[in-house]
């Protein structure tokens, strides 16, 4: 049994976006992390379901959810309840929420007005490392190699200027083939490959059904290169890993479809381009103001050597299958440390941004 003074950890999984199910796989990783070995003693795990319509069920409703046992009681909260009173029996939180509402400085700013600590990087990190358009943006500031990209609004499309202005955009910039993304979701949702005019436009259009802003990305022929950073004031990098797929580009049934992608990790890559790797993710962690936790994605090409940062991801996937703990496990950390020490570096930010200096 744990001890009385076992930290309480409040696990949120689920939440509002198309990565809900994703997200339950990732809490599961975690809670059992959080009962092997020493982290037993050290924790006591207070489960939060949120649902897709955005209610939070604490009680028998969130570990039916974890469990994924087939059925969902309501809960110990009232249905109709926005956040639970169990929030005050809370030490630290530890979201594991993927996509919107959840991974874009959203519930990070919730648990910041609520005072208390959480696992991940705060309000700033999260929404520029979501949001596509302001990512790129930050690193085209800090002179972070990017893949040639145009950025559109949804309003933009109904504009027939704006529209013909981004097409020849597109056209004599970034040529076919080129990837349209929504700038503000994740796993691959939305994203679709255009190879000529009438695929850009539908791909135009189908993004603009699911985000306001969105991006069109030059494609590369390239390695997909992943690395994994974890840290505060200083962030370390993690052993590089890269991904290896039998789709055309790694879509979202690539991405969780057993048997349509492969993890090697370490990556055969020359040890020039891995510092490399290590060093840029680095600094695009820091670059949008991020720390906790992060995947950042690159794109190398072997025969001219060049390397592109891709995107960051500040709530990457945990599930036991993941490449954040995977990468981790390979540096050296297994994943019931990698928790604790994610729940630690939560502790000692928290406890130095609420620090009043004595007069």
């Amino acid at each position: 049994m744990p001890q009385a003074t076992a930290t309480r950890v409040g696990l949120v999984f689920g939440g509002c976006s198309g990565e809900h199910a994703v997200s339950i796989l990732s809490a599961r990783t975690v809670a059992d992390a959080l009962a092997t070995g020493a982290n037993r003693q050290r924790y006591r795990l207070i489960p939060h379901y949120i649902t897709r319509d955005g209610r939070w069920l604490t009680g028998e409703g969130a570990a039916a959810a974890l469990s994924g046992d087939g059925t969902m009681p309501a809960g110990s909260e009232d249905p109709g309840a926005r956040l639970p009173t169990t929030a005050r029996q809370v030490d630290v939180w530890f979201p594991v929420l993927h996509g919107p509402n959840g991974e874009d400085g959203t519930v990070q700013g919730l648990f910041t007005l609520l005072g208390q600590a959480f696992v991940g990087t705060g309000v700033l990190g999260a929404a520029v490392g979501m949001d596509k358009q302001a990512m790129k943006a930050a690193f085209a500031g800090a002179g972070l190699p990017q893949v040639s990209h145009v950025c559109a609004t949804a309003d933009g499309l109904r504009r027939p200027d704006e529209l013909d202005e981004l097409v020849n955009h597109v056209e004599q910039h970034l040529g076919y083939p080129c990837f349209v993304k929504p700038a503000n979701l994740g796993s691959s949702v939305g994203i679709s490959k255009a190879g000529d005019c009438e695929a850009l436009l539908a791909g135009l259009r189908a993004a603009a059904r699911l985000d306001d802003r969105l991006i069109v990305e030059a494609a590369v022929t390239a390695r997909e290169l992943e690395c994994a950073v974890l840290g505060d004031a200083t962030l370390n990098a993690s052993v590089v890993g890269e991904i290896l797929y039998d789709a055309e580009w790694y879509d979202y049934t690539a991405k969780y479809s057993p048997g349509h992608s492969s993890l090697v990790i370490p990556a055969s890559v020359p040890q020039a381009v891995h510092d490399r790797v290590q060093r840029l993710a680095v600094q695009a962690t820091r670059v949008i103001g991020a720390y906790g936790l992060g995947r950042v994605d690159f794109f190398y090409q072997e025969e001219n050597g060049m390397l592109y940062v891709n995107e960051i991801n500040t709530m990457p996937g945990f599930t036991s299958q993941s490449m954040y703990p995977l990468l981790w496990q390979a540096s050296g950390i297994p994943t019931e440390e990698l928790v604790h020490r994610l729940i630690e570096l939560a502790q000692v930010r928290h406890q130095r941004r609420n620090f009043t200096p004595a007069h």
